[in-house]
């Protein structure tokens, strides 16, 4: 089930909101366990036995390692064996089959196997099943001894499909002491409301555009119309996550909780250092707590410090899908991250703002190619025709096209990737004085009721990140 979807706006949200709020304090968090298994077992029934599994599992091994905290070597084995286990999980759902094709690549055998459909969100719960179990390790939080708690915590619907990742440390207290308010709530819906235009009004538009070129016979793209459609792309799969992500920090709120911020304008960067600082901040982070810090960071000897950070790329490409380009994705990254610290180092804060834009902005263009590419080989030939290799010239009729017909959509999207948009509005908010609750009840309002118009009408509206 999508936030972007009828079904959700109008039937799902409105009975789980009525009954959350009509309970007791102590029924609150029984009413979002029941909804959150409602809304996982929406799309694939069968796999609630798996989410049912992996909140006992966890709960018992959480409980299990507290006990044996001053007995290290026992916490210790039971750490390895439930890493173990959530891994092996992660593992056979999403790699099964990724392992089974490289090696039927390379074997002169071909091993049969059936495709088993993708748990949605098992990448995002099993990271934040395993911030849990490490920090309950490390003893920096106390163990959920409440069973319900702890289902409320892996199974939450607001984020449990697309993030933010949100790590049990950053929410234990509000599992059992959280206030709910009017005014929170409020600013939950201007967040969702916000979360879903972008995700609507803007991803879903342009992703057309992205859609048509791709499907466009290689030799009939120009290098213009490939740089137009991976432009496509680039805007197409921020503001479809983070839209979805501003739909999730609003609907936490909603609930009386509040989740971290998962993206700041990530598009306005100076560099690729600053790109991963500003994008899905909580995956960034849980790398670092859990990945990168554990392995010495950066306080080791520079051949060490580049295995960190390559460990720690790849594991983020493998993270995002079970395919070559997933891992050329990564490692891409991990390299550039490298250049920047050891190659360029302070070169690039001698450039002009505008130039250290530019440099950011193609690069990662070029590593949205791999990313979207089906298979490693058809971003490899994506990339050769954004260089002129294999297409139609530098320009052709298709590209002048899609500047020419979307040109108001190319200049919505540019303005609302920077900040610009959103800080003149809180301008005019903040001189509108008693008169701001009015207007924005009628400005969110109206956006509201054009994306509704939008679903109504239009079939195109899929969710990237779903497939992660």
């Amino acid at each position: 089930m999508l936030f972007s979807s009828v079904t959700f706006l109008f039937v799902f949200l409105p009975i789980t909101l009525l009954f959350y709020y009509v309970m007791p304090r102590k029924f609150k968090n029984a009413v979002l366990l029941v909804c959150s298994l409602v809304f996982y077992a929406w799309g694939e029934p069968v796999y609630i036995f798996l989410m049912i599994f992996s909140i006992l599992f966890n709960y018992v091994s959480g409980l299990e390692i507290a006990e044996n905290l001053e007995n290290k070597k026992a916490a210790r084995r039971n750490l390895v064996f439930n890493v173990t286990v959530n891994l092996l999980l992660l593992g056979f759902f999403k790699y099964y089959g990724f392992l089974i094709d490289s090696l039927n690549a390379v074997l002169p055998v071909n091993i049969p196997y059936y495709e088993l459909a993708l748990p949605i969100g098992i990448s995002f719960y099993t990271f934040q099943i395993l911030s849990y179990i490490i920090d309950v390790y490390r003893g920096t939080v106390e163990v959920q001894k409440n069973l319900l708690n702890f289902g409320v915590y892996v199974t939450m619907f607001p984020q449990l499909i697309a993030g933010p990742i949100v790590k049990y440390k950053d929410v234990d207290e509000q599992l059992q002491y959280r206030e709910e308010s009017l005014d929170k709530f409020g600013r939950g819906v201007l967040f969702f409301i916000r979360g879903l235009t972008k995700k609507v009004l803007l991803a879903n538009v342009i992703g057309k555009v992205y859609v048509e070129v791709a499907s466009l016979p290689h030799a009939e793209v120009s290098v213009l119309t490939a740089w137009l459609g991976i432009a496509a792309y680039t805007f197409q799969i921020y503001f479809d996550f983070s839209g979805y992500s501003d739909m999730a920090v609003g609907l936490g709120k909603m609930f009386g909780f509040e989740f971290m911020k998962n993206f700041d304008y990530p598009y306005i960067s100076k560099s690729i250092t600053e790109f991963w600082r500003r994008w899905h901040i909580s995956l960034s982070t849980w790398f670092k707590e859990y990945v990168y810090i554990p392995l010495g960071g950066n306080r080791v000897s520079t051949g060490k410090h580049i295995r960190n950070l390559l460990v720690v790329w790849l594991l983020t490409g493998l993270w995002h899908g079970a395919a070559w380009n997933f891992v050329a994705w990564g490692l891409y990254y991990g390299v550039i991250l490298l250049i920047e610290k050891y190659v360029l180092k302070n070169a690039l804060e001698r450039l002009p703002g505008w130039a250290r834009h530019v440099y950011s902005i193609v690069l990662v263009m070029i590593g949205w190619t791999l990313f979207a590419g089906e298979s490693l080989g058809a971003a490899v030939q994506y990339l050769g025709l954004m260089f002129g290799i294999g297409g139609k010239g530098l320009a052709d009729r298709e590209a002048f096209y899609l500047l020419k017909s979307d040109w108001v959509v190319w200049i919505a999207l540019i303005l609302a990737s920077t900040p610009v948009l959103h800080n003149s509005y809180r301008r005019i908010m903040r001189k509108l004085g008693k008169k701001k609750a009015v207007v924005n009840v009628l400005v969110y309002g109206i956006l509201f009721m054009i994306c509704v118009a939008f679903l109504v009408t239009e079939t195109y509206n899929p969710f990237l990140y779903f497939r992660f």
